[in-house]
C-alpha cells in the first residue's frame, strides 16, 4: 500500500493543515519541561518563558521557578487542545513524557510532568486510559554522585529515588471507535497473541535510543523506534492517518511508512530536516513524502 506523508516545518499549536476530526492517532515525544537541555527550545518558542528565565537569574525566586514550569506546560497544552480538535471521535493520543528532577537556587525537587499533562488533557475533554511505564535499563555507575543514584551514597536519609521510568500516557477522544463488520483493513492490521500479551502490559523494558551522535540529535527527545511501532500497531489501522506534533528526527514518520499508515508531522527546527530526510529517503517506493515550510531559516 502506497502511503502519503506530510512534514510541516512549523508550529503545531495551530495545525491549520488539518481539518477537525481528520486523524485517527497521535504519537509523540514532546520536549520535557524543566529538563535543562530543552530550556532553549522553550525560550525560543515562547518569549514569556525567556523573560521568566532572565527574572530567575536576576532574583532567584522560587515563585519564578513555578511560573517557568507552568508556562512550559501552557505552551504544550495548546498542542494537546489542537490534537483533540483534529482527532476523530474515538481517536487515541499517545504522549511519551518523563518527569524531571532539577536543582535550582540550591533546591532539589521533582517536576511531575506526567501528572500535569494528564490534568490538562482531562480539562480539554480527553478520557484518560491506563498508561504504560517505559522502564529504561541503565548501566551507569551508581556511587559518589557519578551515576543514577542522587544524594549521599549508602547513608540515609538524604538520597533520592532514581528516575528510571518514563510514561506513555494514553488518552481517547469520545467513545470507542466503530467499524463495519469484517472491515478488511482492520483485519489486515491484526496483531498476534504474543504481541497483544506483551504490548498491552503496563511495563515495557526497552533500551533507550542512543543520542550521542550530535547535540542536535540529542535534543530531539528521540524515543526508540520500537515504541512508535507498538503504538501505531496498537491504536491504528492500515491506511489511517498518524500525527506527530513534535516530529524531531522523524521516527514517527519512518515507522508509519513501515506499517502502511499515512502520517503528518510538525517540527519547528529546520536544522533537523536533513536527519528527517535521511530517515525517510529509503522508503520512496512505497511512500510519497512532502515537505512544507511554514517557518523561514
Amino acid at each position: 500500500m502506497q502511503t502519503q506523508h506530510r512534514i510541516i516545518l512549523g508550529n503545531s499549536q495551530q495545525m491549520s493543515e488539518l481539518e477537525a476530526g481528520s486523524i485517527q492517532l497521535m504519537v509523540t515525544s514532546p520536549p520535557y519541561p524543566m529538563i535543562a537541555m530543552w530550556d532553549e527550545l522553550f525560550c525560543k518558542a515562547d518569549p514569556k518563558i525567556a523573560e521568566l528565565f532572565q527574572k530567575l537569574n536576576a532574583k532567584g525566586e522560587d515563585q519564578t521557578v513555578r511560573e517557568i514550569y507552568n508556562a512550559m506546560h501552557n505552551y504544550l497544552s495548546e498542542v494537546w487542545a489542537e490534537t483533540y480538535r483534529v482527532l476523530v471521535d474515538g481517536g487515541i493520543a499517545c504522549i511519551n513524557i518523563g518527569d524531571a528532577t532539577r536543582s535550582i537556587n540550591g533546591k532539589f525537587q521533582l517536576y511531575p510532568n506526567h501528572s500535569r499533562i494528564t490534568e490538562v488533557c482531562e480539562k480539554i475533554g480527553f478520557t484518560t486510559l491506563p498508561y504504560i511505564l517505559w522502564k529504561k535499563p541503565t548501566t551507569k555507575p551508581m556511587y559518589k554522585g557519578k551515576g543514577a543514584f542522587l544524594g549521599s551514597g549508602f547513608l540515609p536519609p538524604n538520597a533520592y529515588v532514581t528516575l528510571d521510568c518514563e510514561f506513555i500516557l494514553l488518552f481517547r477522544k469520545g467513545k470507542l471507535r466503530k467499524f463495519p463488520p469484517k472491515d478488511v483493513l482492520r483485519y489486515e492490521s491484526i496483531f498476534t497473541k504474543k504481541e497483544r500479551d506483551e504490548w498491552f502490559s503496563q511495563i515495557w523494558s526497552l533500551k533507550g535510543t542512543r543520542q550521542t551522535l550530535t547535540d542536535l540529535e540529542r535534543r530531539t527527545a528521540a524515543y526508540p523506534e520500537e515504541i512508535a511501532h507498538r503504538l501505531i500497531r496498537m491504536f491504528s489501522v492500515k491506511g489511517e492517518l498518524v500525527l506527530d506534533p513534535f516530529l524531531g528526527s522523524g521516527t514517527t514518520t519512518k515507522i508509519a511508512i513501515q506499517n502502511e499508515r499515512n502520517s503528518i508531522g510538525y517540527e519547528t527546527d529546520l536544522n533537523l530536516l536533513p536527519i528527517i530526510t535521511k530517515k525517510t529517503e529509503n522508503h520512496t517506493e512505497v511512500a510519497i513524502v512532502k515537505i512544507i515550510k511554514r517557518v523561514k531559516n
